[in-house]
Order: C-alpha cells, then structure tokens, then sequence
C-alpha cells in the first residue's frame, strides 16, 4: 500500500512539474501577456542596458523582449507604438525560406537538394546544376554583381530580371548573397502548389501564428518579392521569431517541421563578409548566425538598415529591432514614370530619390507606392554597438 502511494505521488509530482513548464511555455492567443523581469529571473538592469544600446541609434523605432513567450519589455521612439509598421526588408527571406520546409513535410517539394531546374524549366541550362539549398545557403554560383542584385527591386517585373541572370561560379563554393537566390523561392512555391508565396505565407504560417495585421508586397507585374518586403509591426515580427525558437511548434501544432528548424539552426557557413562588423558571423537556409560560442547561440532574421528578429532558442528569448518607418497604402509595387528609366547604380539611384522628392519634383508617399525608408530609418550606431548589443542579449540569460 505504502509503495502505490509513493507510486502516485510521484506520478502527481510528474503532473504538476509539466502543467508548470506548460504554464512557463506561453503562446500569445490574441494579445501578448506580460511578466516582470524579476518573474522571468531576469535583471531589469540589463535589459534596460540592451535596450539604451538599441536607442543609442536615433533610426531605432521599436525593441521588443520576449521571454518564455512573455511580453517582458518594448520600447518605442516618439510617434510610434506598438501597432506601429515597420518594414522587414530581408528578413523577409527567413519568412519565404519556412515555406520551402512545410513543403517538403507536404512532399510539395521532395529535397533541397533537389535540382532547381526540376520545378523551374528555364533552370534546365547552364543553371541546371543549382539546388535548392544552393539558393537557401547563397551558394547557388549565379551571376553576383557589386549591388547584390539590389537593382531587381527597381524592375516592374522581378521575374522577367531572374530569369535572365547566369551563371558565374561553381555551386557551394562561395557565400554570396544574392537576391535572386530568394525570388526563386517564390517561383517554386507557386509551381508547387499553385499558389502565390504571400497566400502560402499567410494560410500556412501567419493565420496559424496569429498574425492578421501585414502587408505583404509584390511587384508591379504581381510577383512576391520573397527577398525583402513584410510590413507589420515589431511585436508581430517577435511571433514569428518565437514560432523558432518553439522549433516550429505553435501551442501544439507543428507550423514548421522541427527537423527543418534544427537544419536551419546549424552552421553552414561559419564566416561570412564583414560588412559592418569584426564579429564572425554565420549563415544558414536563410537565416544568420550572431553568436555561437560558450556564451550561447543566437541566430537572427536580418534586414537592411538595420532590422532584426535575434533568437536565443535554448533560453526562448527573442529580442526584436526595426528601425524608422513611413508606410504607405497598397501592397503593389508602382514605380510610376520611374519605371521607364534604366537603373544601373542603386546607391545614385536613391540619392537622385531623394533629392527629386527635397526639391518637389517628386512625392515619395504619393507619386510611387513601395517599401521606403527614409533617412531617418538608416542605422548607424546599432551597426556601431552589433557586438555589444548580442553580448548583452546573451548575458540576459547568465546570473
């Protein structure tokens, strides 16, 4: 009699310590719900550290911390809250590369290792020898000129731009990021399925995450343009940042294969360009690697200007940046009489932009309708303090 009762007891204890980490594994249903720091085990002092070294930037519009999937902390510039967009440029890629695992799980797509030309016909050249992971890991070898292919995002017809770009290099043998990698991705979703990639993102991800309030671009011949391009706000940006490092899983439903999370939570290249930072950073299926030393791990959806979701996945923390934003309506790209001018220099490009739009002879938010950030959303000091900024996420989680 004595041992069932000590058999049940345990098997009590057993219950109650799992309803307790189900209850620390939060899932925000509607809203977000919120812990103190100290509720967390966590220093106020040093959030409030890696938040002041965020706002160093004056381009900072919005930080958002999430631990165990509670709201522990965001901050806003003046003018903005938490409804406010920002625009993720190319931390779409990590949103578009998600897709390509549900795929596979679906048996859509049967490998990434699968030739690209085997979905897409007009890959069956040069091309031929490109696989999907090619284009995951920015290894694909395909023609890579000094604007990175930046200058696609200026074309009324993205599509008709990729089709026409060659080979340059063998596959897997240099990182390179190229956006073209990630507008294929677009293209072989919708052979796939029959479906748009922003329908997809939005069924097979967003509606299952709940997030109802994006925006969602194309180009103007309607194309999705999977390399950049999300609007919605730093909060939403965190859920999906949190559906990673729950490893796919969505309060019980597997949104993600886990497998293609812990594949994508690899290291693949250790090293990539230092563009803005000594910090040796790494990359995989689309997303960065920040950190990954005795310290911790910590892998991040990346965008231009300064954009970010960070993810710690063994202490299910995401720390969330976007930078200054001034949305506009639509989700069609139009370019207007612009579109008719040939665009070889993306840097001049922008700065003649700018000067038509200071001068009147263009209205930025009235004549064309696209992503834009404007001056006031360009980092500076955020690139300046990268390193310090992961090293203080990654202490958040050290006594």
């Amino acid at each position: 009699m004595r041992e069932s009762k000590q058999i049940l007891l345990t098997l009590l204890m057993c219950i109650f310590s799992l309803n307790v980490i189900a209850q620390e594994k939060e899932f925000p249903i509607e809203e977000w719900q919120s812990k103190s720091a100290s509720e967390l085990k966590i220093d106020q002092l040093k959030i409030d550290k890696l938040f002041d070294l965020s706002f160093e930037d004056d381009a900072t519009q919005s930080v958002v911390l999430i631990k165990n999937g509670f709201l522990v902390g965001e901050r806003y510039a003046d003018g903005y809250d938490q409804q406010s967009y920002g625009t993720s440029w190319s931390m779409a890629k990590s949103f578009y590369s998600a897709l390509i695992g549900i795929s596979l799980e679906l048996g859509e797509i049967s490998s990434i290792d699968d030739n690209v030309g085997t979905y897409l016909s007009y890959f069956n050249d040069e091309r031929s020898v490109v696989t999907i992971r090619d284009l995951l890991d920015m290894t694909s070898g395909l023609e890579f000129p000094e604007h990175e292919h930046e200058i696609m995002f200026f074309r009324n017809d993205q599509i008709e731009y990729v089709k026409s770009i060659g080979m340059e290099k063998a596959p897997k043998t240099l990182f390179e990021y190229n956006n073209v990698n990630s507008m294929l991705l677009g293209e072989i979703l919708l052979q796939v399925t029959g479906k748009k990639a922003d329908v997809l993102l939005r069924e097979r991800i967003f509606d299952k995450i709940g997030i109802e309030d994006a925006t969602l671009w194309q180009d103007g011949s309607g194309n999705v343009m999977t390399y950049c391009c999300i609007d919605m706000s730093a909060r939403d940006y965190s859920k999906f940042g949190l559906l990673f490092s729950r490893n796919g899983n969505w309060n019980g439903d597997q949104v993600i294969p886990a497998n293609y999370v812990d594949e994508t939570f690899s290291t693949v290249w250790e090293s990539t360009p230092n563009w803005w930072t000594d910090l040796n950073r790494g990359y995989s299926l689309h997303w960065w690697i920040s950190k990954n030393d005795e310290e911790g791990t910590i892998f991040n959806a990346s965008g231009k200007f300064g954009q970010y979701i960070f993810v710690d996945r063994e202490n299910d923390i995401i720390f969330t940046r976007i930078t200054k934003y001034h949305p506009m309506p639509g989700s069609i790209q139009n370019w207007s009489f612009l579109k008719y001018l040939d665009i070889s220099n993306v840097d001049l490009w922008i700065s003649i932009l700018r000067i038509m739009h200071k001068i009147g002879l263009i209205d930025l938010s009235e004549d064309i309708t696209t992503p834009n950030t404007f001056p006031d959303g360009e980092s500076n000091e955020f690139y300046t303090n990268y390193e310090e900024i992961i090293d203080a996420m990654a202490d958040l989680s050290r006594d």
